[in-house]
């Protein structure tokens, strides 16, 4: 308890030092909702009649009967909250909204892997309407950044160029393959889904591929994407299947498109279900879904709606979002076992960098009206204040630039004023810079670069009064991205993302033209394209064998010689040229042992299926991982398998109790296909590890009077959970809602009643959760109201 006291008194610093504006009121949160009702089988009209008829205020919105037997409802908790009684009622899932997050690049050679700017495209938006003539067909555009609205009318690549981004996953060798026809691998004959925002089918490049499609925003059969500021459907869909100027991976599959993301690129879960259901129907062969929420939970709607798909024979491609470079941050669907959750890696790019004594500071643009002069010596200060507080001459020189008591826009517009080359930021955080380059509207009167924080505090106590520093441009390749979301997945453990693909720097089709994009909604369409000519080229496998030989043939990427772990990078960047010509499928492609339980000496066993696709006998050889005195690996002696011959093989590890500390241990096991290398990831876990105990809260004021009802997602579940309340304006705790123990894992909604007054106007909720001596907090606006006597209503 004293640690609980001790965390809310550092909130309350927290609130008091970070919040602005208290004397605004928090908005009023609506009593009213939508849910997604699991149910234990299927029901008949006069079933769902039945059902309906003990919530009365329901509004029943969807009815799904092909990914799983469910409904959407809308209408008041309180009456969904009822239905949680019914004996044909499995599980209720609260309505989620689902969002793409992207990145616009400035250029294609100006990339930092460790920063990442969410641009609005508004100010873009309105430069296109101002110089479009009309003609969607005829003005393009591509490589702008935040006030640079300037339209060009060609691809950066020539019709005969791969983009790099497609060389390095191997299309430049993949054009002159053929299939068992003789076909070119083009994706000829191959349906894919795309869920997204919609695309723009009147692009030249897209609108001999585009096949239908269904509007679920507007209830239309019109997937157009619409003048809303959204951009990303297109752009997805360029680097799937492209046939123009831009040639994407697979340029002859035909594309069934289904819009369920609307203006901002947000959409809820019946959206998002409602076209997984209808792509079923559609029979598409592949699935694409570059999207997301922020919960890491494999037992949410949307995942099991994929698990679903994948079992009807679609292979299914997700993004594993843009929260990293954190753990645990995989959100769903991107936690679905069975689809490919596709991470983000960089293809060869130039990355400019700080040189200060034979050391290297990575940069990242934040704004250039102009390039800086690279291979050349500058002069460089360090200044925290505004203007020229030393009074030394900053002409053509650099400043290094922190927070201090002046604000952003002051001290930039003073160093405008002194005429420096530009400026490098550090400390400032996303939001910061985003703000300021609203309040300007991205016209920032000289160059801007990022530097990262612990870089910053580096350079800044290495820089002497008279330093001369070098601007060098870096070829860069194969990095993991930072926003690149990493795993792995609490309760199943399983290892997310399934693997990489390039996300960096992605030039693309969009609405108008072309652009570049970072995200790992920019990769997985590179996944899906490769999926779609691995189909081509075997139409007789299964899903499961097709996400397996991306995973079997994939490259594990190294950091400073050493591997990114299993959970960051799965079994890493695809080859698909190598997946195509694979002689050999292990399925599943990552062996998970799961957590320990504590005994003394502890045996996990795993079974994988060996398969030779090849034409010639082959003889299979497997290599462990190096041999520990409390971890004894057992791994099969080398076998035989004829062509069409696939075997079960045993694997297992042994555990020793002086091993058990809350440890995540992964690697991969190597297996020799003769001379073919296969790398397995596999993963195993001691005790609770430290995911947040904690991913999802939500509160509001119940219908009934003294009422507060909630929502929270536990990933492992919690031996303790409680509410607190925080007022604002006294720092005082109010009130504690009396914690429940033994709370089940996934995703809860409950009531609680007050036990005594409280007076009318905002508090902070604080919810927290505790499991296996780790505890988590996070914390929501609550606009109570009173009556005269000032209770709650």
């Amino acid at each position: 308890m004293k640690k609980i006291i001790f965390i809310l008194i550092f909130l309350q610093l927290i609130v008091q030092i970070g919040q602005p504006n208290w004397e605004a009121k928090a908005e009023k949160q609506s009593n009213f909702s939508s849910a997604i009702i699991l149910l234990k089988h299927p029901l008949s009209e006069h079933e769902m009649e039945q059902l309906l008829k003990n919530a009365p205020q329901l509004q029943l919105e969807y009815r799904f009967d092909t990914i799983f037997p469910a409904i959407s409802v809308k209408g008041s908790k309180l009456a969904i909250g009822q239905l949680e009684k019914d004996d044909r009622v499995l599980q209720i899932f609260p309505s989620t909204v689902y969002q793409l997050q992207y990145v616009i690049a400035n250029e294609q050679t100006d990339v930092d892997l460790g920063f990442s700017i969410k641009y609005s495209l508004k100010s873009n938006q309105e430069g296109l309407k101002e110089k479009n003539d009309g003609n969607p067909l005829t003005n393009r555009y591509k490589n702008f950044s935040m006030g640079e609205k300037r339209l060009e009318n060609d691809f950066p690549y020539e019709p005969d160029q791969i983009p790099n981004h497609f060389q390095w996953i191997g299309m430049d060798k993949i054009r002159k393959m053929t299939d068992e026809h003789g076909q070119r691998l083009t994706g000829k004959g191959i349906k894919i889904g795309m869920i997204d925002t919609g695309i723009d089918y009147t692009h030249p490049d897209l609108f001999s591929n585009y096949e239908k499609g269904y509007d679920f925003v507007d209830n239309d059969n019109d997937p157009q994407e619409k003048d809303a500021g959204t951009i990303h459907g297109t752009h997805v869909a360029g680097v799937i299947a492209a046939n123009g100027k831009m040639i994407g991976i697979a340029p002859d599959a035909r594309l069934f498109v289904y819009r369920a993301l609307g203006p901002g690129g947000r959409g809820t879960t019946e959206q998002v279900l409602a076209a997984i259901e209808q792509a079923i129907k559609d029979q598409v062969d592949i699935l694409n879904l570059s999207l997301g929420i922020q919960i890491n939970g494999p037992d949410l709607p949307t995942s099991l709606a994929l698990d679903a798909a994948v079992k009807r024979g679609i292979v299914a491609v997700v993004s594993s979002g843009n929260s990293g470079p954190e753990l645990w941050t995989v959100g769903s669907p991107g936690t679905s076992h069975k689809a490919i959750s596709v991470g983000a890696s960089t293809p060869p790019l130039m990355i400019p960098y700080l040189q200060y004594r034979q050391r290297l500071f990575r940069l990242t643009p934040l704004k250039k009206l102009e390039k800086w002069d690279f291979q050349r010596s500058y002069q460089i200060f360090y200044g925290n204040g505004k203007g020229n507080e030393q009074n030394r001459s900053l002409v053509n020189s650099l400043v290094l630039l922190e927070k201090g008591r002046y604000s952003l826009s002051e001290k930039i517009e003073a160093l405008a004023k002194e005429k420096v080359r530009g400026a490098i930021l550090t400390g400032f955080s996303e939001e910061e810079l985003f703000t300021y380059g609203e309040e300007v509207g991205w016209e920032i009167p000289l160059p801007i670069y990022v530097l990262a924080k612990e870089d910053g505090k580096t350079l800044k106590n290495m820089l002497k009064r008279e330093s001369i520093a070098r601007l060098v441009w870096k070829r860069e390749e194969d990095v993991l991205a930072n926003f690149s979301s990493r795993g792995p997945v609490p309760s199943t453990w399983n290892i997310k993302p399934d693997l990489l693909a390039p996300g960096v720097s992605i030039t693309s089709t969009v609405p108008g033209g072309y652009l570049t994009l970072h995200g790992t909604s920019m990769a997985a369409p590179h996944v899906t394209g490769a999926c779609a000519l691995i189909k081509q080229a075997h139409p007789n496998w299964t899903p499961e064998q097709i996400k397996a030989a991306l995973m079997n043939t994939s490259k594990p990427l190294t950091k400073n010689k050493t591997y990114y772990r299993t959970f960051e990078q799965g079994a890493g960047r695809i080859q698909v040229d190598e997946a195509l010509h694979t002689t050999t499928i292990v399925e599943p492609g990552a062996i998970l042992f799961g957590k320990t339980t504590g005994k003394p000496t502890e045996v996990k066993n795993r079974t994988i299926t060996v398969e030779n696709v090849s034409k010639e006998t082959i003889r299979y050889t497997f290599q462990p991982p190096k041999q520990e005195d409390m971890v004894v690996w057992d791994v099969p002696l080398s076998f035989y398998l004829k062509p069409g011959e696939k075997r079960k093989i045993d694997l297992s590890i042994q555990l020793k109790d002086e091993q058990q500390s809350d440890e995540i241990h992964e690697g991969y096991i190597q297996m020799y296909a003769a001379h073919q290398l296969f790398q397995i990831p596999y993963l195993y876990l001691i005790k609770e590890p430290n995911y947040p105990r904690l991913m999802f809260f939500a509160i509001e004021n119940g219908k009934k009077k003294g009422w507060i009802r909630y929502e929270v997602y536990l990933p492992g579940g919690a031996e303790e959970f409680g509410i607190f309340l925080l007022n604002p304006f006294t720092s005082e705790i109010t009130h504690l809602f009396k914690a429940k123990r033994g709370m089940k894992k996934g995703l809860s909604e409950g009531e609680v009643e007050f036990k005594n007054d409280i007076s009318s106007g905002s508090y902070l909720a604080i919810a927290y959760a505790k499991k296996a001596g780790k505890e988590d907090y996070l914390q929501q606006w609550l606009e109570i109201e009173g009556n005269e006597n000032n209770t709650v209503q």
